[in-house]
């Protein structure tokens, strides 16, 4: 049991950590009511009045409509893709037998691109893409399956070498066939790691600029976080319409982050156990 001054101290500390983390999130939204001046004058300040000119201004600048679209189109794609290329080498490397080393290579080599920053090989890609004609959004999804699969591996890998072997072979006894085994058996049971899979991957393609300002030319592709270079001339920066516009970007973030917190936990806890 932990004495009346830890438990003080503990909620001290963790009190401090939530104002830290929450206080640029609180600052953006007291600057996003600045005129452009007053932020480069006293961003410190509390704003004179509730002046919403910079979110007019944003949606007069950005085509939202657009821009959530092509996000949404990207994100889902990319995450049905690489969940469907995830799931079915994971489950071989977890729940199946190989009288060989293969099975332990093949996952050796998927995990090992942990290790790698995704975005030293953009130029790479870039030449992938240029070679293979992908342009606009398709050259942009098959990258991010690409950098998505070694922490995919690693959950679901996890998960499913913590489930019962017997399941298998109760299943196999009663006639499943292998993709019957995957698709009724395993996959139902997998629906809390796939959660945190899925949760990651969102957050991910939706805050994602280096990929996107390398592989999409045309306006008409350009993603949520592509949108904020509208407000960054030559000369000038739109320091109101780059605050203003990022809320609404973060905002649809913390409400499905916050919805899905549960998830995130449960996968998270069970990945890490199991495996």
């Amino acid at each position: 049991m932990l004495s009346k001054k830890k438990k003080a101290a503990m909620t001290v500390g963790i009190t401090a950590i939530t104002l830290l983390v929450v206080f640029p999130f609180v600052w953006m939204i007291l600057l996003s009511f600045k005129t452009n001046s007053e932020i480069m004058a006293s961003p410190l300040s509390l704003p004179t009045s509730l002046n919403v000119d910079n979110y007019l201004n944003a949606f007069q600048v950005l085509d939202y409509g657009q821009l959530y679209g092509n996000t949404l189109f990207v994100c889902l794609t990319s995450i049905v893709i690489e969940l469907t290329i995830t799931f079915l080498s994971s489950f071989v490397i977890a729940r199946m037998h190989f009288s060989n080393k293969v099975k332990s290579m093949l996952y050796s080599f998927l995990i090992i691109g942990l290790s790698i920053s995704p975005f030293i090989l953009l130029f790479p890609v870039y030449k992938i893409n240029v070679f293979f004609g992908l342009s606009g959004k398709l050259g942009l999804i098959f990258p991010y399956v690409a950098t998505s699969i070694s922490f995919n591996t690693l959950l679901l890998v996890g998960y499913l070498k913590g489930l019962p072997g017997e399941i298998d072979e109760a299943a196999v006894v009663d006639g499943c066939t292998i993709w019957q085994l995957i698709g009724r058996v395993v996959l139902p049971m997998t629906k809390p790691v796939i959660a945190t899979v899925v949760i990651f991957n969102v957050l991910y393609i939706w805050n994602e600029y280096p990929f996107a300002s390398v592989m999409l030319r045309d306006i008409s592709d350009y993603t949520l976080s592509m949108g904020i270079s509208f407000f960054k001339g030559k000369y000038t920066v739109d320091y109101g319409g780059i605050i203003a516009s990022s809320i609404m970007i973060i905002i649809p973030q913390l409400i499905f982050y916050g919805l899905f917190q549960k998830n995130i936990v449960e996968g998270m806890t069970a990945g890490a156990v199991k495996g």
